[in-house]
């Protein structure tokens, strides 16, 4: 099966909030265009498309069909889509190389989470029978999430503060006193609302090499899932991580790009990853500078391919999560060969 390597990313400016429909398309339009110049490729290069969104942040049904309005009726296309963040189309476009289908595959993820009241909206993906009808919203989730590791003496307020300060370039002691949003949670601990959008070309490493110079090819992807009853689990690891972790190489690894909505979160990856202190963590600013939904995900991997093709890293890992508390977890290892 061919190897598979990353050729070109480009990504939406992240805004709180944008006048565009919530069907993504006036933000996919100048990315997609973006994504051609710097690849040289054009729309009839692409042998899949496969994108990630939600129907129920969209507040529509089936309205990743009115995306596909961004890359236009005619010809037609391959298309497919995943009601997840993108890195989960990606891995779809990933499997299609492989396979032999397809030479190259553009994957894109879009969310308009302003259009709504995103923390009870992210309240539709529990339990429907138990959980659901009580209504907690994400950052209460993460809030007890992150209160567990207090108690259990993993990591302290300070720690938080300063996952908060790299990312966001603050100061660690400033943030300290500010007020509590979901105690233990202040504001700085949490992802902002984003509108944004994301897209990603993959190609086989022989023709990425036509593409780019330095290709960032995929030595490896895992993704696994936890449990969804919060009861069934310890909240402060994430054992999904854990697994498609060791199925991975990772040593080597100079760089990472974590999804970690929440500071605490930042903190169970590293120690579910088992990074070294010489590792840089999210040079991008992370979930915690901006987090459009369905696609801060594909993100992190674009990110990390970036600076393997910038020369940047020789070997990075990209990480994107989904669901309440880090319950599904993907890996994604790059490296510059």
């Amino acid at each position: 099966m061919p190897d598979v390597a990353i050729a070109g990313f480009a990504h939406a400016p992240n805004v709180r909030e944008t006048p565009g429909t919530t069907n993504g398309v006036e933000m996919l339009v100048p990315i997609f265009a973006e994504v051609f110049a710097l690849t040289g490729l054009s729309k009839q290069d692409i042998g899949f498309w496969c994108s990630g969104s939600s129907d129920y942040l969209a507040g529509r049904a089936f309205s990743f069909i009115a995306a596909v309005d961004a890359i236009g009726a005619f010809p037609p296309i391959h298309e497919s889509h995943v009601e997840m963040d993108a890195a989960w189309a990606l891995y779809e476009a990933w499997l299609k190389i492989r396979m032999g289908e397809v030479e190259t595959a553009l994957v894109y993820g879009f969310g308009k989470s302003s259009a709504g009241q995103l923390r009870r909206v992210l309240a539709l993906q529990l339990d429907p029978y138990v959980v659901t009808p009580l209504w907690p919203d994400s950052i209460s989730i993460a809030g007890i999430q992150a209160r567990m590791g207090l108690d259990a003496g993993l990591w302290s307020e300070k720690d938080l503060a300063e996952v908060a300060a790299r990312n966001r370039d603050l100061d660690a002691a400033e943030l300290l006193d500010t007020p509590y949003v979901a105690d233990p949670l202040r504001a700085h601990d949490i992802a902002p609302i984003t509108d944004g959008a994301a897209v990603i070309i993959l190609s086989t490493v022989e023709r990425a090499r036509d593409i780019v110079e330095r290709p960032a090819v995929i030595a490896g992807i895992e993704h696994r899932v936890d449990s969804p009853v919060l009861g069934a689990r310890d909240l402060t690891r994430s054992p999904s991580t854990e697994i498609a972790a060791k199925a991975l190489d990772l040593d080597g690894v100079d760089l990472a790009e974590l999804h970690a909505p929440f500071t605490h979160q930042e903190l169970i990856l590293r120690s579910a990853l088992k990074l070294s202190d010489g590792v840089k963590i999210n040079p991008s600013g992370g979930a915690l500078a901006a987090n459009p939904m369905f696609s801060a995900g594909l993100a992190r991997i674009g990110e990390a391919a970036r600076r393997i093709h910038s020369g940047e890293s020789r070997k990075a890992v990209a990480h994107a999560t989904s669901g309440p508390a880090l319950q599904q977890n993907l890996l994604a290892v790059l490296e510059a060969r």
